[in-house]
């Protein structure tokens, strides 16, 4: 999986492919992350890619030029996404991970002060993408979150497959709870069905934790597994 990020901030998505697991699959090669970066495509001296917008209003705009100019610098493959992160975007889930990691290359568009001149998306076509209903002042965070995401369904970046099949969310229902050592902790006992050996009824214990879990941490999730599984 190779990651195509145009950003005015290269070093915020390649600091993050220095450490742990994401670290390891770039080693590995299994997954790349490519950076490009606006500034170094814009016709302007001053290396300027922002402006005020027409028809007033407070902030600043991405002009298109140097974000066009770059994009069209990628080397497309042809199995390839490319994605825009913006809060407009239709909201980033389990399933459009999934959905996404099927790609060769996925290049995603961060963008920074006000937003992008509207024909940014005009031009590139991009599916546009929200990590959810709030604001942030780039679009670096939320296309981490993606790729983090993503790269964990590739087979090779996790240690075992299995890691990610039991994650939240991978049936519809939150993780049971886990435990370690020791078996107790300030009082605190590990569930005894957890330390007998029998698969099945350890197996069973998760199921019922994983349930109960999301009707009561996320009873919207609760429902509709309800509705999915009648």
């Amino acid at each position: 999986m190779r990651f195509d990020v145009l950003t005015l901030f290269p070093e915020l998505i390649q600091s993050h492919m220095d450490f742990s697991i994401m670290k390891r699959a770039s080693e590995e090669g299994i997954i790349e992350v490519v950076t490009y970066n606006p500034r170094d495509y814009t016709l302007d001296k001053h290396k300027k890619v922002d402006d005020t917008p027409y028809g007033g209003g407070a902030g600043m705009v991405l002009m298109p030029q140097p974000y066009v100019d770059c994009y069209e610098g990628v080397n497309l493959l042809e199995n390839s996404i490319t994605l825009m992160m913006t809060p407009q975007g239709e909201p980033f889930t389990d399933a459009l991970s999934n959905e996404l990691a099927v790609y060769d290359q996925i290049v995603i568009l961060c963008g920074h002060y006000e937003g992008f001149d509207e024909r940014i998306r005009d031009i590139i076509k991009p599916r546009e993408i929200s990590i959810g209903d709030f604001v942030l002042t780039g679009g670096e965070l939320p296309a981490l979150c993606l790729i983090d995401s993503i790269s964990r369904k590739i087979d090779g970046t996790l240690g075992k497959i299995e890691s990610a099949e039991d994650d939240s969310f991978s049936d519809g229902l939150l993780e049971y709870p886990q435990y370690t050592k020791p078996r107790n902790y300030r009082g605190l006992e590990v569930p005894e069905v957890l330390l007998n050996g029998n698969h099945k009824l350890i197996n069973e214990f998760r199921q019922e934790q994983k349930i109960l879990r999301t009707k009561q941490k996320r009873p919207d999730l609760y429902e509709k597994w309800k509705n999915n599984n009648n």
